[in-house]
């Protein structure tokens, strides 16, 4: 089983973000680097796709920023956990469904270790906790290469995902385990992005076939 290197960080504002994962794509690609795969969380900020702006949709009252990935509009904020897979696909895992399915059982299966079921929707890709959207899912590729990747609403401050039409659903679709009532897991132990990221870390081998090693802090790609 291939190792990947988990790079955790803060706070990091989306520019400095999509350099960074613009620079670790090329190096993949180039194989100067290893799979590696970045935890942090973004100011906020809302994210448009090609489909949205295709569609003219608008996110008025937020700071917004066109980007390559599938998908509509995608809230970025605090209390939010944001993952950006730079994973080198190998060929017997190639397919942009497949790929996105992976992303969703990594979710599904870390929300479990929590005691929250998961689950898809055929409304939209994604995963899904008691009828509302919960986890947001956006890739692009080069040379299957990922870039971009998954965004998981834990505590975000009340409205300010659920006001928007998030990949072209109704505006309160959208929401936050927080506001759903999921705030401990089974031990009783809080549901926050430090849970959150453990599960992840813990459920990676088994949901996308990668082990999860903590080399590098976030100043050491910026």
């Amino acid at each position: 089983m291939q190792v990947a290197r988990a790079v955790v960080a803060g706070i990091v504002e989306y520019p400095e973000a999509i350099e960074v994962m613009d620079r670790l794509r090329d190096d993949r690609i180039s194989d100067v680097a290893q799979d590696t795969i970045l935890f942090l969380q973004h100011p906020e900020i809302v994210t448009i796709g090609p489909r949205a702006r295709k569609e003219g949709v608008t996110a008025e009252g937020y700071s917004t920023v066109d980007v390559d990935r599938g998908g509509g509009l995608t809230w970025h904020g605090p209390g939010q956990l944001v993952i950006y897979p730079i994973i080198k696909w190998a060929e017997n895992e190639r397919g942009v469904p497949q790929i996105v399915s992976k992303m969703e059982d990594w979710v599904i299966s870390a929300l479990d270790d929590c005691g929250i079921e998961g689950y898809r929707d055929p409304a939209m890709m994604g995963v899904w906790v008691d009828g509302h959207k919960i986890c947001s899912v956006g890739l692009s590729f080069r040379n299957w290469v990922s870039k971009h990747g998954l965004a998981i609403n834990i505590e975000t401050p009340e409205s300010r995902v659920e006001n928007l039409e998030c990949c072209g659903l109704a505006a309160g679709t959208t929401t936050s385990l927080h506001r759903l009532g999921h705030t401990h897991d089974l031990e009783g132990r809080t549901i926050d992005r430090s849970r959150i990221l453990e599960a992840m870390c813990e459920t990676a081998p088994s949901s996308i076939s990668r082990v999860l090693s903590l080399t590098e802090p976030w100043e050491a790609l910026a």
